[in-house]
């Protein structure tokens, strides 16, 4: 029996109709039984629902922003089925419940699960659409409910993996389904031991391909990006990125590490336990070979740019006269593990620890007032956040001027900065 083959489609990939008819032709040749379809929100979808979160905790209406995204959903499908297709049924159906949903009580206490409740559906319209396009096209593919797969714990928002679950899932439900036809199914989302939906931090549709990839021993995952491949910056933001025709799993984790979009941070590590090379592809451009990833690629030196935008500086400085001690870090870090905020750097002095974090509703917020007590507490909002790894002077200098530096660290093989335009 051959081996599994996962491809995921992001976000981009199917913001629209014609990205959706552009699917069907990527796959037109390459479907066959044995591959796993990994599918994501429609465009910014996800940033729609968050934004219509952020009014109901507000107490404004949010029905306008309702009805956007169910008739962006309608007229993509509008331009891909005739009336009467049953695919509007399926829609319609899911708005109702995501209105149900939306009924119940959201307060700052239940965010987080209630966050997981409502951001899912944009994954469960998304997979519907084109599962039913596929069809249409004479592409043969089942639905799968990707709740009843990847099994998780309850910490909403940034669930984890219940590894053992998820592979007695693919095992029992999964694969017997695989071994007769192609299989279509949600990233992003899982459920846990009571059923509840839960989601495995944004941008989680790529760690859902390696997550499955994993636990099918798949041949290989493929994620398909609007971009060649693995670029050494993101060519929105610099001119003359680069692209690597392959790269070591432990480079690419390093990459990911530091904020590199192109793929998520945990998607590296079940597939590099299992030898699975990941290849990182254009659905623009389907026939070039993009990046593979994988253990044993040639050692880079090329210097990589990787800027994460909407950065909060925090800085805890000891207020009883003595200087920064084990016990002082411990204490940040057990708030910060509460909070569930990653720290993108650190810095620590005889003082004060200084962090960079994302921006979250709710978090520094929370943050500040628990620690407040202990600490003399300093921020700054509104930052970036620039790593250069393989870093030369000649581009550090450029990446600096017309900046202010608030903060800065670097080794031989990397460098970061915190900054914000002077």
């Amino acid at each position: 029996m051959p081996k599994t083959l996962v491809y995921k489609f992001g976000g981009a990939s199917v913001k629209d109709a014609p990205a959706v008819k552009n699917i069907a032709e990527i796959l037109r040749n390459r479907l066959r039984k044995n591959m796993l379809l990994v599918v994501s929100a429609m465009g910014k979808t996800t940033n729609s629902l968050e934004k219509l979160l952020e009014l109901k905790l507000k107490g404004k209406d949010f029905s306008e922003n309702s009805s956007i995204i169910k008739d962006y959903h309608l007229g993509v499908c509008s331009e891909l089925f005739d009336n009467g297709h049953v695919i509007f049924a399926h829609l319609e159906n899911l708005f109702i419940q995501l209105g149900k949903e939306l009924e119940r009580e959201l307060t700052e206490k239940n965010y987080d699960e209630f966050y997981d409740r409502i951001i899912g559906y944009g994954e469960l319209l998304s997979s519907r659409i084109v599962s039913e396009y596929l069809c249409d096209q004479g592409l043969i593919v089942i639905w799968q409910d990707a709740r009843e797969i990847v099994a998780t714990d309850s910490s909403f928002r940034f669930a984890k993996v219940n590894w053992e679950g998820t592979k007695r899932n693919c095992r029992v439900q999964l694969q017997p389904k695989l071994d007769q036809y192609p299989v279509l199914t949600q990233g992003f989302i899982g459920a846990d031991a009571k059923g509840k939906m839960t989601t495995l931090g944004r941008e989680g549709s790529d760690f859902t391909a390696a997550i499955l990839g994993n636990c099918l021993k798949a041949a290989s995952v493929t994620i398909w990006k609007d971009v060649p491949g693995v670029l050494n910056a993101d060519p929105k933001l610099f001119e003359d990125t680069q692209l690597f025709s392959e790269l070591d799993y432990s480079e690419a984790a390093q990459m990911t590490y530091y904020g590199a979009s192109v793929i998520h941070p945990k998607t590296i590590k079940p597939l590099a336990n299992l030898n699975i090379p990941l290849y990182v592809r254009s659905f623009l451009d389907p026939d070039s070979d993009g990046t593979k990833i994988y253990g044993g690629a040639k050692p880079n030196n090329l210097p990589v740019i990787v800027l994460k935008k909407n950065q909060v500086l925090v800085s805890f400085r000891v207020t009883d006269f003595t200087f920064v001690e084990e016990k002082h870090i411990e204490q940040i870090f057990e708030q910060l593990n509460f909070l569930k905020l990653k720290v993108n750097m650190l810095q620590t002095s005889a003082i004060s620890v200084s962090i960079v974090i994302d921006s979250e509703l709710f978090k520094l917020e929370n943050l500040l007032k628990n620690l407040h007590p202990y600490f003399d507490v300093r921020y700054n909002e509104g930052l970036e956040l620039l790593t250069i790894l393989h870093p030369e002077r000649k581009l550090v200098d450029s990446q600096l001027a017309d900046f202010e530096v608030l903060l800065e660290q670097g080794t031989r093989n990397t460098f970061q900065v915190v900054r914000r335009p002077m």
